[in-house]
C-alpha cells in the first residue's frame, strides 16, 4: 500500500513510520515537502503521488502558544486536515487524523467520561482549531478515521515522563498538579491502535484513543518514580497554585480529560493500560539513550 505520512519528523510520526514501513511504500513529508495549509498545493501533491492512505501527523501542538498564534494554529490544525480530506476525496484515499481531548469542555464530573458523540465545547484556542480540523474532515470525506488522544509521550522526544525523571533525579522535592484527570498515552500504543484500525478495516469514524485507565499528573508522576526507583518528595498542588508558584500564564487545562475507549474495544481493538504502557516506554527509552551514546 502507498501511504503518505505528513509531519513525518514528529514524535508520533517516528512510531508510525516504523510500524507501517514493512510491506508498504511510504511517502514522508514535513512542511518543506508539503505545506498542508496550501489547499491547491495539497490537492496537486496528492493527485501526483496517489496514496491509498494518508496519515496526518502534522499539527500545531503548543497549547499556550496557540492563544497568541491562533491564525497560524487554525491554518495547521483546521485548514490543513480539511485540505487533506478534500484531496483524499478526489482520489478515493482514506485519511487518518489525530485529534485531542481538548475538543471537549473538560468540565465533566469525575465519575463520568467523554464518549465520542458527546457535545463539543473547546475552551482553548488549541481545542477550537482541532475541532475545526475534525469538522472539516467530516464535512468533506466519508473514508476517515479520527483518533482523539491525550497526554502523549514517546521514545526519543521531550515529554512529561522524561521531564519528571530528570527533575526528580536532580531535586529533592517538586510540585505537580493533582486536579487534572486523564489518561497518559504511549505513542507506540496509539500507533498500534491506528495500525489495527486500518488493517482490520474497522468502521470509519471518530475514536477516543488513549491508553486505558485514568489518573492525574500527580499520580502519574508517582508511578514514573516508583517504576524507576527514584526517591523524591512530590507535593500535590492545584492548577491555580501551580500557576501562581511558577508565575506563568497558560491556556485553560481540562479538569476532566477522561475518555471512554468502549467504541474501540467494540471494534475489536486492544487498548493497553497506562501503567503497563509506562513500563514498556521506560525500557525502550533506556535502550534508546544507551544506543545514542
Amino acid at each position: 500500500m502507498k501511504i503518505l505520512i505528513t509531519g513525518a519528523n514528529g514524535m508520533l510520526a517516528k512510531e508510525v513510520k516504523e510500524k507501517f514501513s514493512d510491506g508498504n511504500e511510504l511517502i514522508l513529508t514535513d512542511v518543506a515537502e508539503l505545506d498542508i495549509t496550501n489547499k491547491e498545493g495539497v490537492i496537486e501533491f496528492i493527485k501526483e503521488k496517489t496514496p491509498e492512505l494518508i496519515i496526518n501527523c502534522a499539527a500545531f501542538t503548543a497549547v499556550d502558544k496557540a492563544e497568541e498564534c491562533f491564525e497560524l494554529a487554525d491554518k495547521i490544525n483546521g485548514d490543513g486536515p480539511t485540505n487533506l480530506a478534500i484531496a483524499a476525496k478526489e482520489i478515493g484515499a482514506t485519511l487518518v487524523h489525530v485529534s485531542t481531548d481538548y475538543v471537549f469542555g473538560g468540565d465533566l464530573a469525575l465519575d463520568k467520561y467523554y464518549k465520542e458523540d458527546d457535545a463539543k465545547n473547546p475552551v482553548t484556542a488549541y481545542g477550537i482549531t482541532k475541532l475545526h480540523g475534525e469538522e472539516g474532515i467530516q464535512k468533506n470525506l466519508d473514508k476517515y478515521y479520527i483518533f482523539r488522544t491525550a497526554w502523549l509521550y514517546g521514545v526519543g522526544g521531550n515529554n512529561f515522563v522524561k521531564t519528571m525523571t530528570k527533575l526528580c533525579s536532580t531535586r529533592d522535592e517538586i510540585n505537580v498538579v493533582a486536579d487534572q484527570h486523564g489518561s497518559p498515552t504511549f505513542t507506540r500504543d496509539l500507533t498500534e491502535i491506528i495500525y489495527q484500525a486500518v488493517t482490520k478495516k474497522i468502521p470509519y469514524g471518530v475514536y477516543n484513543s488513549t491508553n486505558e485507565g485514568f489518573t492525574t499528573w500527580y499520580d502519574f508522576t508517582l508511578e514514573i518514580l516508583k517504576q524507576q526507583g527514584i526517591t523524591c518528595k512530590v507535593n500535590p498542588v492545584t492548577t491555580e497554585e501551580y500557576i501562581e508558584m511558577m508565575k506563568i500564564t497558560q491556556a485553560k487545562r481540562p479538569y476532566n480529560s477522561q475518555m471512554s475507549k468502549e467504541k474501540l474495544k467494540q471494534a475489536g481493538i486492544n487498548v493497553p493500560e497506562w501503567k503497563d504502557a509506562l513500563s514498556r516506554y521506560l525500557v525502550e527509552q533506556k535502550e534508546y539513550e544507551e544506543n545514542a551514546k
